[in-house]
């Protein structure tokens, strides 16, 4: 049995990391660290509640940090150096050196340490991977993947505040970036656009980015003024367009109070669908499981099964999102290799 601490419980920690936790068999949630115990000890009488990481008790294996974007390298660096395997909420850190300090210190100690990148477990995510291996679209000419929402009012959340590691591209930009990863590898090139666009607000909520491929353009794009339903994916082939709207449903039924035992968990009603020159037809989507990360951390632990989301991967999503940052900064397109400026961003 994994034994498993989580640090935090806000919204991720709460909604998301403890019920995974609980609902992965092999893995046992015995502490967390709050500085609210009575919230956590509504919903899980039996663990260990503690002011500090200091205070965790030894039998603790593994330590999961859902804190504040800003606090994730302080912490999953003293996890790591106090022996424990660890999982990092997205983004693994603020910037490229952190996630790279951490990625040499984990190796170095022989410790297991994963992001939780769970959208590669989205039900589109896994529908849209299936369709594009079966080559049904053809020769890919572009993709664009968009999670826009209606929020015109600033919340009061530090992830809406300014600061290190705050606003929508360190929000949502991981998710995205993490897929085209998975999907087509590290880009040639990435050109961005980071606003700030509703009043009062101060940090980005509101982003383009371009990745330039071989031979396709992958458009990432997120923002909070659209009212319309905007696709969540359309991807263009040579042989047809795969078009999907909405979203995951697995995070709005945690939110519930459901759980992943529960009947047709992960199912997703809203199919894309897939049109070529001879035919229209929707594509049922495959069920999400964001158990399948916490299965994979415990199996990567217990048997040297492959990491769920590898540093490598978590680092390369990091570099992206600090290049995204300059290239917005300095109005250019930039090459990912050497990081060097190769067309101004209007060109």
């Amino acid at each position: 049995m994994l034994k498993v601490a989580l640090i935090g419980y806000g919204y991720s920690g709460r909604t998301l990391h403890a019920p995974l936790i609980t609902c992965v068999p092999g893995i046992a949630l015995v502490a967390v660290v709050s500085s609210g115990p009575a919230k956590v000890l509504a919903d899980y009488p039996q663990v260990a509640v503690c002011a500090t990481m200091d205070a965790l008790p030894d039998v603790v294996d593994a330590v999961v940090i859902a804190t504040p974007n800003h606090s994730h390298f302080e912490l999953a660096k003293q996890a790591l150096l106090a022996g424990k395997h660890v999982v990092v909420d997205k983004p693994f850190t603020v910037s490229v050196i952190q996630a790279s300090e951490l990625k040499v210190l984990a190796e170095n100690k022989g410790l297991v340490l994963s992001v939780f990148h769970n959208r590669r477990w989205d039900a589109d995510f896994l529908t849209l991977s299936r369709l594009m291996a079966s080559g049904e679209l053809g020769e890919l000419l572009s993709f664009e993947s968009r999670f826009d929402r209606f929020r015109p009012e600033v919340r009061l959340r530090w992830r809406e505040q300014a600061g290190l590691g705050t606003g929508l591209w360190y929000d949502l930009g991981p998710h995205l970036l993490d897929q085209a990863v998975q999907l087509f590898g590290s880009p040639l090139s990435i050109q961005a656009t980071l606003e700030v666009q509703r009043p009062n607000a101060v940090a980005v909520d509101y982003f383009h980015v371009r990745l330039q491929y071989q031979s396709f353009v992958v458009n990432l794009h997120a923002g909070m003024f659209e009212a319309v339903e905007t696709p969540r994916y359309c991807v263009v082939g040579q042989r047809g367009r795969y078009t999907k709207y909405g979203l995951d449903r697995q995070e709005e039924a945690f939110k519930r109070g459901e759980l992943p035992s529960d009947a047709n968990w992960g199912h997703d009603p809203q199919n894309g669908v897939l049109e070529t020159s001879s035919m229209t037809s929707n594509v049922t989507n495959l069920p999400g499981d964001y158990r399948h990360f916490y299965s994979g951390f415990r199996d990567c632990i217990a048997s040297g099964a492959p990491n769920p989301v590898s540093t490598d991967d978590a680092v390369l999503v990091m570099e992206l999102i600090e290049l995204a940052c300059e290239s917005a900064r300095m109005q250019r397109t930039l090459s990912v290799a050497g990081n060097q400026s190769i067309l101004p961003a209007n060109s």
